[in-house]
């Protein structure tokens, strides 16, 4: 009896489980078809906002027209009244009057200075206006009667007289200074263009001596105004076929510069040089080319040499050292070189 009652039970379960299924399937339906149709009145409830802004932007920009138009005509209404009550002060004429003897249908006499056969022209705004500037300036210009205007001419003869003597002593002196600075500029071209030809010819010279077999020159960028010219260095070192110092090493480079240093010392000589480690990026060969330079230079100059190459140091006559002690203070250490300890 029990297992009967619990069939039943199980049953009717089953059954109302199914129709609770199928009520959740409809129920979700329903909303699904609730949710897209919300979905399609939002969206159609947006174009309606969008159409709404873009009408209420074109009526505000409707609204700002008419007002901009109602204050022009306003503003041209008042001017019109206000040019009507001109001529009345200026002239004593109607608006009528005014129009009928000097309107734009009417011709414009010719101008006092357009000759005897001149005529009558038809009237145009932008020439009527410029002539009746003209004329208002011309009658500014005029002025009041000045009963002082002979002594005042006398005294601005007199002052005109003096300014021309001194334009005068002006011009000759620009003439003078003119002359002189030519002078100066022939001057300039003559001792650059000897010193450019000494440097030149010294630094193929020291360049052959610090590259064997290289080639290296100078020249002029603009040969022909010695003024504003540059100098352009052409260097070529052995086994290389490339021109510019770009494309060279760091120890060429600097080679190079020294090779131009060196030929601008010979070609102009000073008394002493100051070199600071031109040799710290030059290899042992390189170093003692440079050396043998150095012992040229020294024949006619003093050279004082920065360096940390003991090559260098052995060549000089005397060393200089400055050194730091323990308790922190630094010390000059001097040294005479004898001859024969350079060798």
């Amino acid at each position: 009896m029990q297992a009967r009652v619990a069939n039943a039970v199980l049953t009717g379960a089953r059954a109302a489980l199914e129709r609770i299924e199928l009520s959740l399937a409809a129920a979700v339906r329903r909303r699904e078809a609730a949710e897209e149709a919300r979905a399609a009145r939002e969206a159609e409830l947006k174009v309606v906002r969008n159409q709404v802004r873009e009408l209420s932007a074109t009526l505000e920009r409707l609204v700002n027209v008419v007002h901009g138009n109602e204050v022009a005509r306003a503003e041209q209404r008042l001017r019109l009244e206000q040019l009507e009550q001109k001529a009345m002060d200026d002239f004593g004429l109607e608006v009528d009057a005014l129009v009928g003897e000097y309107g734009p249908d009417v011709l414009v006499p010719p101008a006092p200075d357009a000759g005897e056969d001149a005529r009558p022209v038809p009237y145009e705004r932008a020439v009527q206006e410029k002539r009746a500037k003209t004329a208002e300036r011309q009658l500014n210009q005029l002025g009041k009667v000045n009963p002082l205007a002979l002594e005042e001419f006398a005294a601005l003869e007199e002052r005109h007289a003096f300014l021309n003597s001194q334009l005068e002593d002006l011009k000759k002196t620009q003439r003078e200074l003119l002359g002189l600075v030519k002078e100066v500029d022939e001057r300039v071209q003559q001792v650059f263009g000897a010193a450019y030809a000494d440097t030149a010819r010294e630094f193929e010279r020291i360049f052959a001596r610090l590259f064997p077999g290289g080639e290296g020159s100078l020249s002029l960028t603009e040969p022909d105004d010695m003024l504003t010219t540059g100098v352009e260095v052409a260097a070529r070192p052995p086994g290389k076929k490339v021109k510019r110092l770009s494309l060279l090493s760091g120890g060429e480079r600097s080679l190079v510069a020294i090779a131009f240093l060196v030929a601008v010392f010979k070609a102009r000589p000073s008394p002493f040089y100051v070199l600071d480690e031109v040799e710290a990026a030059l290899d042992d060969t390189n170093t003692q080319r440079l050396i043998t330079v150095f012992e040229e230079l020294r024949e006619s100059s003093q050279l004082i040499v920065i360096t940390h190459q003991k090559r260098t140091m052995e060549g000089a006559d005397a060393l200089y050292g400055v050194s730091m002690r323990g308790d922190g203070v630094t010390q000059v250490v001097s040294q005479r070189l004898e001859k024969d300890d350079k060798s």
